[in-house]
C-alpha cells in the first residue's frame, strides 16, 4: 500500500495568555503522519500533548505555522470549512468515551454518519459492520451504561472512524482501562488502522503500547522530536 502524508504540521506555534503571562506550548513544531501508520505521542503531562492533538485536529487555531490535511492547507479556511474537514477527514477518540447515554451502541456510531448526510439504512449497515469488526456486534442494541469500559471504548473508536476519515487522533484512549483490557482495545484499533490505511496519532502514557506502534515521538521545548 502506497503511503501518503495525510497530516503535516509545519512550524506550528501555540501560546496562551499575553505579555509576561504568555505561556508558549508549541514553538515551531513540525510533524508528518502517513497513511497506514500508527505513531505514539509519549510526553509528560503539561508538555502540550493535548494541545498538539487539538491543533492537528483543527479544534484550535495555531498562533503560527500551518496544518495541512491530505495536501490541503487549513489555516485560511472558514470555521464552516474547518468543521467540514473535521467531519470528513478526522476522527477523534478520547480517554473518556463520550458516548450518548440515551442511544444504543449502534445508534452512537450512526450519529456522525447521519449528520454527514447518509441515509439511516446506510448508516445502520456501516455501524453494524464496524461493531462486528470490533468484535462487539452482539452488543449493538445495548446502551453505554450496559457495556464494559473496554466495550464502550471500542464503540467510541468505531464512531470515530464511521465517516472513513484519513486521520485518527486519540488522546489516552486506553487510559481508563486495566492493562489486559487496554491491550485488547489497542489490538482492535491497530487491526482497524492496518486494514483501512488510516493514519493514527495516539497520545499515551502506556509505554508497552507505545512500543508496539510504528514509531514514538515526544514534545521537547515545544517541538516534536523522535524517540
Amino acid at each position: 500500500m502506497k503511503r501518503n502524508v495525510v497530516l503535516q504540521l509545519t512550524g506550528v506555534e501555540r501560546h496562551y495568555g499575553q505579555g509576561e503571562t504568555r505561556l508558549s506550548i508549541l514553538k515551531g513544531a513540525d510533524f508528518a503522519l502517513t497513511s497506514g501508520e500508527i505513531v505514539a505521542l509519549v510526553a509528560p503531562s503539561g508538555t502540550g500533548k493535548s494541545t498538539l492533538l487539538h491543533v492537528a485536529g483543527l479544534l484550535e487555531h495555531p498562533d503560527g505555522g500551518e496544518v495541512t490535511i491530505n495536501g490541503h492547507a487549513c489555516e485560511g479556511l472558514s470555521d464552516e470549512k474547518r468543521t467540514a474537514v473535521r467531519r470528513s477527514e478526522i476522527g477523534f477518540v478520547y480517554q473518556f468515551h463520550h458516548l450518548l447515554p440515551e442511544f444504543s451502541a449502534l445508534e452512537n456510531i450512526m450519529m456522525p454518519q447521519l449528520i454527514s448526510g447518509l441515509s439511516k439504512k446506510e448508516a445502520s449497515a456501516r455501524a453494524a459492520q464496524l461493531l462486528d469488526y470490533m468484535r462487539i456486534g452482539h452488543r449493538a442494541e445495548h446502551r453505554p451504561a450496559e457495556l464494559s469500559g473496554g466495550e464502550q471504548q471500542r464503540v467510541a473508536i468505531a464512531r470515530a472512524v464511521a465517516n472513513a476519515p484519513l486521520v485518527l487522533l486519540a488522546d489516552e484512549p486506553t487510559g481508563n482501562l486495566d492493562p489486559d483490557t487496554a491491550h485488547y482495545v489497542f489490538d482492535a484499533l491497530e487491526a482497524l488502522v492496518r486494514q483501512s490505511g488510516l493514519a493514527a496519532l495516539i497520545a499515551t502514557h502506556n509505554h508497552e503500547l507505545a512500543a508496539r506502534m510504528d514509531r514514538r515521538v515526544t514534545i521537547q521545548d515545544g517541538k516534536v522530536v523522535e524517540f
